[in-house]
């Protein structure tokens, strides 16, 4: 299976409200209005979930007169819910995380000089963020750093440490309060897409 409609039908049911309408077809068959009523939300929030549902074919309607009955797909879900399993399996997946992993390592080879220091910031934010992900390597999770440790810290890698911590603020890296800097989860970091 292609990764990208792997990932396309994830990030579609990964969303609470849809797992709530799919939690309530896998108990049978229900119309709109009464998933609404179920869940407490309006009938057009429903609609809008349930068209998502349809677009990756994990719901699918039949109409009864003048209702339409929707009901889970199921072996859509087990068909992805396999092709997750088989995930760490397939050689696409694996040679993609490898060109990804080449990529990174091509960036940090030509940003960085061989003692490690940032030879400049980059302009490309794809690659500032990877930059900026390298420099991050050696702070600790759940460690509060004070504004100088940070800078000592910064200044191995770039003399110009304020525009690196601001950096590092702006792409949700870490979080300051009253001078003191902590490593945000990796999940609020900014993107690199």
């Amino acid at each position: 299976m292609q990764l990208n409609r792997l990932v396309s039908f994830f990030k579609t049911i990964g969303d609470p409200t849809r797992l709530r309408i799919i939690k309530l077809l896998a108990e049978g068959p229900l119309h709109g209005q009464a998933i609404a009523g179920k869940l407490g939300l309006t009938p057009p929030t429903i609609t809008h979930h349930l068209h998502k549902l349809r677009e990756v074919n994990a719901v699918y309607e039949r109409r009864d007169g003048n209702t339409i009955y929707f009901y889970l797909n199921e072996s859509v879900i087990k068909h992805y819910a396999s092709a997750l399993m088989d995930l760490s399996k397939q050689d696409e997946v694996k040679k993609e995380i490898k060109d990804l992993m080449a990529e990174r390592q091509k960036v940090i080879d030509n940003f960085f000089a061989n003692d490690g220091r940032l030879k400049h910031i980059p302009a490309q934010r794809k690659k500032k963020l990877i930059v900026l992900e390298h420099i991050l390597k050696g702070l600790q999770k759940g460690k509060k750093y004070g504004e100088k440790e940070l800078n000592e810290y910064i200044k191995k890698f770039y003399d110009d440490y304020a525009t690196i911590r601001r950096e590092f603020i702006i792409n949700n890296y870490m979080y300051r309060e009253n001078g003191i800097y902590e490593l945000n989860p990796e999940e609020m970091w900014a993107k690199i897409e």
